[in-house]
């Protein structure tokens, strides 16, 4: 297996109670890293923080709050402090769907996850860096999605906002590579989680895997959705030493699903 590096690095990573966050939580905690998992749920983030912590002999704290906040970016923050002294390695991974039409979507929906997919990333940013630089350097991972470049018709705001997420990844990382801080985001396409389940389920019934393989093959070229586990290995890879000739890149994981070049 090949040595990312990772062992004993200390990482924050958003949205980390279910779905992509979890799996990457747990593949982190795989290589050895220690991690700081911020998710809204207690119950949920520090249930799995434990499960980690005991499975993989690392240290894994589960951290409630809602980062769209202010509130909730200052906890994680201070959180992360009071435990590690700071971080090496921060995800910014907190997001989720949206369905609208543009005409109908008021102005507080827009708000909404202009907080979350934007806000969230800015205000930890502040935070953080200022930690990196004592620690001589560090890695910012923004999650965005192939909607980015390619929007689905159904969610604009979704895009909108995972647009402006990659601008902001690629200014941020001009501005503080100087500090041996990378910063890169990833972009990925069709992958199974819970919340694509239930959406199966609501629209499909018993019949939701069909509903699910009818997506990818519309969508995708390689016509199947990624694993949990697949995507999180670019997560490790983007976040390890061994990239460390990749700054302010938006790298695509989506069977293809992109389809300009």
């Amino acid at each position: 297996m090949m040595d990312l590096e990772l062992k004993d690095k200390v990482v924050v990573i958003t949205g980390a109670s279910t779905g992509i966050g979890l799996g990457v939580s747990r593949a982190f905690a795989r290589q050895g890293a220690h991690v700081v998992m911020a998710a809204r749920n207690e119950a949920r983030v520090k249930e799995e923080a434990a499960r980690l912590t005991d499975e993989f002999s690392v240290r894994c704290i589960g951290v409630s709050c809602d980062v769209a906040t202010p509130e909730g970016t200052d906890r994680l923050i201070g959180s992360t402090r009071d435990a590690f002294g700071g971080t090496d390695i921060l995800i910014n991974n907190a997001g989720t769907g949206s369905n609208e039409k543009i005409a109908d979507a008021p102005d507080e929906k827009w708000n909404a996850y202009w907080e979350l997919h934007v806000m969230a990333a800015v205000r930890l940013a502040r935070g953080f860096i200022p930690m990196m630089k004592e620690r001589g350097g560090g890695v910012i991972l923004h999650n965005a999605s192939v909607c980015a470049a390619q929007p689905l018709g159904f969610e604009p705001i979704y895009n909108v906002t995972k647009s402006a997420l990659q601008m902001f990844s690629r200014c941020l990382a001009e501005e503080v590579i100087g500090d041996n801080i990378r910063v890169n985001c990833i972009n990925p396409g069709l992958v199974m989680t819970p919340d694509w389940a239930k959406t199966a389920k609501l629209h499909a019934g018993e019949k939701w895997e069909d509903y699910l393989r009818n997506v990818a093959k519309e969508l995708a070229p390689i016509n199947r959705f990624a694993t949990v586990d697949e995507l999180a290995d670019a997560f490790l890879f983007l976040c390890s030493p061994r990239s460390s000739f990749w700054v302010g890149g938006a790298y695509f994981v989506d069977g293809g699903q992109k389809r300009t070049v």
